[in-house]
């Protein structure tokens, strides 16, 4: 499956951004959805993770700062940004811990399905 990823744009700092990531097809469990990211020369690194139930894990860079939250129905997890900084410059990527079923009927489980990245790009 290949998550739907949109939200991205320029910003000045101290700004807001809400990117959200979609789960589509048929899923018959969605154990975590995050927010990775990653800036020019830098690895990949995580931002916030939603997993089911309820519980959710940040960064430390950016706690206080974004939220991560969930529509169920929607299998769609959003990311809201807020007093957004120059360092949080980067491509976003969402990634899913999740089961789905295939076009043949079967079911199929991983932790590495990702969307393509939206760039975030915040200005001084």
């Amino acid at each position: 499956v290949q998550l739907q990823a949109s939200g991205g744009g320029l910003v000045q700092a101290g700004g807001s951004l809400t990117l959200s990531c979609t789960a589509p097809g048929k899923i018959v469990s969605l154990t975590a959805m995050s927010w990775y990211r990653q800036a020019p020369g830098k690895g990949r690194e995580l931002v916030a993770t939603f997993r089911t139930p309820s519980s959710t894990i940040y960064a430390d860079s950016v706690k206080g700062r974004f939220t991560i939250s969930k529509d169920n129905a929607k299998n769609t997890v959003y990311l809201r940004m807020n007093t957004l900084k120059p360092e949080d410059t980067a491509s976003y990527y969402c990634n899913a811990d999740l089961c789905w079923v295939l076009y043949d009927g079967n079911i199929e489980c991983g932790k590495d399905y990702w969307g393509e990245g939206t760039q975030v790009t915040v200005s001084s």
